[in-house]
């Protein structure tokens, strides 16, 4: 599964997520819509249309120079605020803080607000998956979420051990190997390293969490990481890329394949899974 993260934040982002589904090999996307840009993305969704994407759930910022704040009202949501009333910065520090002040209900009220968001605009995601908190930080954060995408009917990306146990207990489909993002890639010498992994890929699913953008270092740009974001999208669309598939015999999917087998599979959840108080199941 190779998904773009990030749909919605910039601009030149979007326009190289569609350009990376379209006419490279990238076959899905996340969109982010508490940010700016976001207004840009849905109209590229409708026209469109053949291109999936899920919801990439926010309540983290880009940087500590790149702010939004919430969806919801922010009087309703002031555990997940920082001082200045925005979302909290993606450092081990600005984590930290939110995971340890995030009151579930107001999470809850902002997932809510950021997916119907996209229902009001007419379009239906695939998935939901998370900015910069990984399978949601805390254990109720992403029971939460389980939650809500079993009302949305909705696949959600999990990744780390012990909720991939939990969910392939119960029969749903997650990775079988580990979780790449690309910004552990090093952006010098890209498309050697890409090469290596996919002629290494073992069998079963696989996801990367790629970050494709036309932008280079200009003010009206994403700073943090551009470096990451072009070179993604460049290997994303070349010949070499659609080769070294071909090469190793590689399927890239998106989430509807997932989304259907959740939908399927949702109620044959390990025991244990208890949705929190209030959330439907």
């Amino acid at each position: 599964m190779l998904n773009c993260d990030d749909f919605g934040m910039d601009e030149s982002v979007n326009l190289a997520v569609i350009d990376a589904i379209r006419n490279g090999i990238a076959a899905s996307c996340s969109l982010m819509t508490p940010c700016a840009a976001a207004p840009h993305a849905l109209r590229l969704l409708r026209r469109h249309p053949e291109v999936p994407f899920g919801i990439h759930l926010t309540l983290v910022c880009e940087s500590p120079h790149l702010r939004w704040g919430p969806l919801a009202a922010r009087e309703r949501v002031p555990s997940l605020l920082d001082e200045d009333g925005e979302f909290f910065a993606p450092t081990p520090a600005g984590r930290a803080e939110l995971l340890a002040r995030a009151r579930l209900d107001h999470v809850e009220r902002e997932f809510r607000a950021q997916i119907d968001a996209v229902a009001s605009a007419g379009l239906a995601p695939t998935h939901l998956d998370f900015h910069c908190l990984a399978d949601g930080g805390r254990e109720d954060i992403l029971d939460l979420t389980l939650a809500l995408a079993a009302e949305y009917g909705l696949a959600v990306r999990v990744w780390l051990p012990p909720a991939v146990a939990r969910m392939r207990q119960g029969g749903l489909p997650v990775v079988d190997h580990g979780f790449l993002d690309s910004f552990a890639v090093p952006p010098d010498d890209k498309p050697a390293h890409f090469a290596r992994l996919l002629a290494a890929l073992p069998p079963g699913l696989t996801e990367w969490a790629v970050h494709p953008s036309l932008a280079g270092p200009n003010p009206l740009a994403p700073q943090d990481g551009w470096r990451v974001r072009r070179t993604d999208h460049a290997f994303l669309v070349s010949a070499e890329a659609r080769r070294l598939l071909d090469e190793h015999d590689i399927t890239v999917l998106d989430y509807r394949p997932l989304q259907a087998a959740w939908q399927r599979g949702r109620e044959r959840l390990s025991p244990d899974f208890r949705p929190p108080p209030g959330v439907p199941r």
